[in-house]
């Protein structure tokens, strides 16, 4: 495999990873869709948070191997491994380090939300999912994180992002 990707170009390379992360955002959502039909909404959340408690460690350490981030790296390490999740190369987010305790993920074009608000569709109340996605990502990275939800549907949406979350380091 690695054989045959070393022989394309950065630009091809660099395509193939947006379109990979797509397509693993689009079984996501087949996925979600599927659990929803079957065992409605309420059970498909459930079972979403389930997979994403399990997903988010894993997705986390591979990026601290392949970008060399120590345990307990604080916020430069979070910040830097957001940067990298797989959504990062498909969404429009703004990471800031507020201070030496505390990293700001505001998710400004969310590709699941601007779909559905294309189709006319509410918004997907991703809150209970990411609450777990984001709190099991970032203690992975640093056992020390506490994290917060600022924004995320079902709450209103501001006008410049569709989610936020905080991450502080708690002693």
């Amino acid at each position: 495999m690695a054989e045959n990707i070393a022989r394309y170009d950065k630009e091809l390379i660099i395509e193939m990873l947006g379109d990979a992360a797509k397509l693993w955002l689009a079984h996501d959502g087949l996925w979600f869709q599927a659990g929803e039909g079957s065992h409605g909404m309420e059970e498909a959340i459930k079972l979403d948070a389930e997979a994403w408690g399990r997903f988010s460690p894993i997705e986390a350490k591979r990026i601290m191997k392949r970008r060399g981030i120590g345990e307990r790296g604080g916020v430069e390490a979070l910040a830097e491994a957001l940067d990298h999740r797989l959504y990062s190369y498909i969404n429009e987010q703004t990471i800031e380090i507020v201070d030496e305790r505390t990293v700001l993920l505001r998710m400004n074009k969310c590709r699941v939300q601007v779909a559905r608000e294309r189709k006319g569709l509410d918004p997907f109340p991703c809150k209970p999912v990411g609450v777990v996605e984001y709190t099991t990502f970032a203690r992975t990275i640093d056992d020390r994180f506490a994290t917060r939800c600022l924004t995320c549907p079902p709450d209103p949406r501001p006008a410049d992002h569709f989610c936020a979350w905080e991450f502080a380091l708690e002693s």
